[in-house]
């Protein structure tokens, strides 16, 4: 089965155009619709349908109907208990410092107040101890191409929303800058904090940044993570390395009964700070970053939690009876279009499951392909990531894919690019750099193409470790989705053959999983992606 994680939330849409490294102006995107969502209406003339015509389906939905649901949910649920496998203690201390002064939500991974398990937790202590609420946030920008306004736009605007949401909570947030290690212990002594919890990334920095905090925090304050990205916690849902999708859909399945429930509210803290946050000057702090403007912001996607909880909207009521039949081909608007949101810890993927389901009840079929993309297709990515430390290199993949690869490394290359051709997308195949300069100007690829594009990137270069570090480069530095474990997978499957099988040998490729040009003419209209996307030359 093709991993599809890539494939779940990717839909053409209308930003204001990045063009590609040196590339002339291309084609312009489509604009996605804004016309409201209409039901079918009575026929002209205000008559009445007579018994022989169909009944008449519900009456036009009012946007931000989702919004108000969810509110009114969350509200009917306040009761709901904080299940305490979602946290693990990180240090040996598991009480609150006595004589504290509040306690701290460390947010990195999941930047949103409402739906996040992390900053109920935090609340709940800190009511118990009658104690001021804190969220910080640390900014780091590394000196790097990955490092580009596309990306930290999109952050620090979400980050704004947090601000105003915590404000109106009595809670207080804080923008800390610089690496963690080196300016979380200080404010946490500062400001008398008694405890800090935090939220989980499997990723590199974020863990090394976990351990430098845990070094430096004093050792009579708690550290407690809560996973508040992954429906199942990561380390309840498997304690190893799981092997492929089929190894651990069980096992997620059936923990989904005592996990997938509802959230209760964040409410307005009852325990004010005696000192209270600075507010942050949002656009003299983007304005100040060391980023590459040239990767812009896209238009089409709107930073922030509201933002984000009407993309699901237009989701459930627009594309989601098309996902099951249509969502591999990259003409259709038939994908979710969440990932940047869920990326960033904007939308819950919880809050995502649980409404999918319940208001998808006519599309039973979408729905259980969906549930599956979004919740054992990407929580299997974060396990790769969290139990395999060389989760972006060759080195760290199976033995059977290692060999294959390395047996066919001299293998002739009909083709040869380099990174700055395939960037700008100067190749021989159309589709390839229709996908390529999708990705650059939009910031979304749909995800089928990004597996046949990772796969040509190996078939295109001199090794599978270049093919990997380029492919890890584009997706990192262009998608709104990238830095993430679903990008590590995506680029280790295609590339390296992470949770499939061998298949028949062939060049190049060895027993890795081979796409071609042929083969997507077979799934999709090619000619009408190409005349849509392809640049034209400069």
């Amino acid at each position: 089965m093709l991993l599809r994680v890539w494939n779940r939330s990717l839909l053409p849409t209308a930003p204001r155009l990045a063009r590609l490294p040196g590339q002339a102006r291309g084609p312009k995107p489509s604009i996605m619709s804004e016309k409201k969502r209409k039901a079918p209406t009575a026929a002209a003339g205000g008559k009445k349908p007579s018994a022989k015509q169909p009944k008449l389906e519900k009456a036009e939905k009012a946007a931000g109907w989702l919004q108000s649901l969810v509110e009114q949910q969350r509200e009917d649920k306040k009761d709901v208990k904080f299940n305490k496998k979602r946290q693990r203690f990180l240090t040996d201390t598991k009480t609150v410092k006595q004589g504290a002064e509040g306690v701290l939500y460390w947010m990195q991974r999941d930047q949103r107040v409402q739906d996040n398990w992390a900053l109920i937790r935090a609340q709940q202590l800190a009511a118990k101890e009658e104690l001021a609420l804190h969220v910080c946030f640390c900014l780091v920008v590394p000196k790097s191409e990955l490092s580009t306004l596309r990306h930290y736009a999109f952050l620090l605007k979400g980050l704004q929303q947090v601000e105003r949401d915590c404000k109106r909570l009595n809670v207080q947030f804080h923008l800390l800058h610089g690496a963690p290690g080196e300016v979380l212990p200080g404010f946490v002594s500062d400001r008398g904090l008694g405890a800090v919890v935090t939220d989980f990334s499997p990723l590199r920095e974020p863990q090394k940044w976990l351990n430098d905090v845990k070094k430096k925090l004093s050792k009579d304050i708690p550290l407690i993570q809560v996973d508040a990205h992954n429906i199942v916690p990561c380390w309840v849902a498997s304690p190893k390395l799981e092997y492929s999708a089929r190894t651990i859909r069980g096992k997620i399945t059936n923990l989904l009964p005592e996990f997938l429930t509802d959230f209760p509210p964040v409410e307005k803290h009852q325990h004010t700070a005696t000192r209270t946050a600075k507010p942050v000057d949002w656009e003299q702090t983007l304005a100040s970053l060391d980023v590459d403007r040239t990767v812009g912001e896209p238009q089409w996607a709107k930073p922030g939690s509201e933002a984000g909880m009407a993309m699901l909207e237009s989701f459930i009521d627009v594309r989601l009876k098309l996902f099951a039949t249509q969502r591999n081909d990259p003409n259709m608007a038939a994908l979710s279009q969440l990932s940047p949101w869920i990326r960033f810890g904007q939308l819950s993927a919880q809050r995502v499951a649980l409404q999918v389901r319940r208001c998808g009840k006519n599309a039973s079929e979408s729905v259980a392909a969906f549930i599956e993309e979004l919740v054992v297709r990407r929580e299997l990515t974060d396990n790769f990531c969290f139990y395999n430390e060389k989760y972006d290199k060759v080195e760290g993949a199976y033995e059977w894919a290692q060999k294959t690869l390395k047996d066919h490394a001299k293998d002739k290359r009909e083709y040869i690019y380099t990174r700055e051709q395939l960037e700008k997308a100067q190749t021989h195949d159309k589709l390839w750099n229709g996908a390529q300069y999708q990705m650059v100007a939009e910031g979304k690829m749909h995800g089928f193409l990004r597996m046949y594009w990772a796969k040509k990137i190996l078939e295109w270069t001199r090794s599978p470790e270049e093919a990997l570090s380029i492919a890890l480069y584009l997706n990192d530095r262009y998608e709104l989705d990238g830095q993430d474990p679903n990008g590590f997978v995506g680029c280790m499957w295609s590339i390296c053959g992470i949770h499939d099988q061998g298949w028949a040998e062939r060049p190049v490729f060895g027993k890795i999983r081979y796409m071609n040009y042929k083969g997507c003419l077979r799934k999709f209209n090619v000619a009408q992606f190409e005349r849509k996307y392809c640049p034209k030359k400069a």
